[in-house]
């Protein structure tokens, strides 16, 4: 399994002469180039924000291939990343799919930025091709033109694929089935930080999630489309990782908080282990349960989601970050503590189909569901209620320092009463212009329009509408455009 020198000059032949897409009377039929098995390709990708580069670790020949035969090249552009299958002989494009990994998000953060290398377990999933293929990962550079970071040409009958059972001792169990796999949408639920006594408490959670699923629409409506099932491995020990606390537990995946040093953030570091237990159930999309009270998750697209099931916010972590990992949604709050660096550069239209840069005001990304009438961009009091917002922040903090002094002074309790109501009148001022700012918009609440504020950055980025499960979200519910892209993944999953 050695690259050569034929397999790049094909690659490069394909990338500046080969469509995307099969041309007219080539359509791609599935029993035509693969068998109806997988294959999962362990990596390394190691580099910084100036380099990276991918290692092949190991090739395994898993089961029954899960996905719809239908829709081999894939019609999204999401993703930071894309795997491609070539076939040797015809010199054809035989399969493709959009991704992201931790690698790209740490790219953009200072260490990567500074030059401190870092390597990132990840493994990718294709169909097993019959005859030799090539098989390339391609990276976006930061104008998300896509190249070659990892060209190989592989031979299916090599015998340094491992072929080994896939069962692992694990407990795999079904929690929702509809149909074959080929024809729906398979989530599988993975254990992680439960012990062996926990066995049924993550049954039960597996219960619990699924049940939380087709409380959102689309997913509600949909319910038909999917299958679902857990795989249980016991931990050693329960939870996860909590570095900036000191606590470490010995689990199954690494789970761990403080996913680049931000501390709410929790992600997975052993990517292979994942695909290996989840691998024991046919699955499109990965969700980690981690048996623990603490707030927080992560989300990675076409990878995991994961999240923590005991809080009383999990129901809705769990739902947002599966909108990363299985649609391909970008997060639009822009008010929040995060650890990149010009995660969208400017000028650049993003990927995801929930944000935009409105590069082209005429040809809005979701212009189908704009409202009409509607003012692109769309002004909502964004400026106004960020203004009045600052200026609370401003005196909650003033009254916090008067306080402390006044105490350190030694003042009696009418004096920080004193101090203490003068604020809170002040306080109160600013809500009720805030509470003004707000009713004056109010009936924005349901249109779909152009509002500034996304994907980590207040000016230059925009979503769809006011409120979203990707930002907030009072009704508790998905906007409009995340709605139809989700729906649009699910059909896709289930071949229609």
């Amino acid at each position: 399994m050695r690259k050569t020198i034929l397999a790049v000059l094909i690659l490069a032949a394909l990338t500046a002469f080969a469509s995307p897409v099969p041309a007219a009377g080539q359509e791609l039929r599935f029993g035509d180039h693969f068998a109806d098995r997988g294959l999962r390709f362990d990596l390394f990708q190691v580099g910084d924000a100036k380099e990276e580069s991918v290692i092949l670790d190991h090739i395994y020949l898993e089961g029954e291939w899960p996905e719809s035969p239908a829709g081999l090249v894939e019609p999204f552009e999401n993703g930071r990343y894309r795997v491609r299958l070539y076939d040797v002989a015809s010199n054809r494009l035989i399969y493709s799919r959009g991704f992201d990994a931790m690698i790209g998000e740490y790219r953009t953060t200072s260490p990567a930025i500074e030059g401190v290398k870092r390597v990132f377990k990840r493994s990718v999933r294709v169909p097993c091709p019959l005859r030799p293929f090539i098989f390339v990962i391609e990276s976006r550079d930061r104008r998300n033109l896509p190249h070659p970071i990892f060209t190989e040409t592989i031979d299916p009958n090599d015998y340094h694929i491992i072929r080994e059972s896939p069962a692992a001792g694990d407990l795999v169990f079904d929690v929702l089935v509809n149909g074959p796999a080929k024809e729906k949408a398979d989530l599988v639920f993975v254990a992680e930080g439960y012990t062996a006594e926990d066995r049924d408490k993550f049954r039960a959670d597996a219960e619990r999630f699924a049940g939380y699923l087709f409380d959102f629409e689309p997913y509600k409506s949909l319910k038909s489309s999917f299958n679902i099932r857990g795989v249980f491995r016991p931990s050693p020990e329960r939870a996860m990782d909590e570095p900036r606390q000191g606590r470490f537990r010995k689990t199954a995946l690494n789970a761990s908080f403080n996913a680049f040093d931000l501390d709410r953030y929790m992600l997975i570091e052993e990517g292979h282990r994942l695909r290996e237990m989840a691998g024991q159930a046919p699955y499109d999309a990965i969700v980690v349960l981690v048996n623990s009270g603490r707030y927080g998750g992560g989300g990675i697209y076409n990878d995991y989601c994961v999240t923590t099931v005991d809080h009383a916010s999990s129901k809705q972590v769990f739902i947002h970050e599966l909108g990363h990992s299985f649609a391909g949604l970008a997060d639009e709050y822009y008010a929040s503590e995060v650890s990149y660096n010009d995660f969208y550069p400017k000028g650049v239209e993003p990927l995801e189909p929930n944000i935009t840069a409105l590069l082209d005001p005429a040809h809005v990304k979701w212009q189908e569901y704009l409202s009409p009438g509607i003012s692109v961009p769309t002004e909502y009091g964004k400026e106004e209620t960020e203004a009045l917002q600052a200026e609370r922040r401003s005196l909650f903090e003033a009254r916090r320092k008067e306080l402390e002094q006044a105490r350190q002074a030694g003042a009696g309790k009418s004096r920080l009463d004193s101090i203490q109501s003068g604020y809170d009148k002040k306080i109160k001022d600013v809500e009720r212009r805030l509470e003004e700012v707000r009713k004056r918009y109010s009936n924005l609440a349901d249109k779909v329009g152009v509002f500034e504020g996304a994907g980590y950055a207040s000016k230059g980025l925009y979503r769809p509408m006011m409120y979203c499960i990707m930002i907030s979200s009072p009704k508790n519910e998905f906007c409009v455009v995340c709605q139809k892209a989700i729906e649009r993944m699910v059909r896709y999953y289930c071949g229609r």
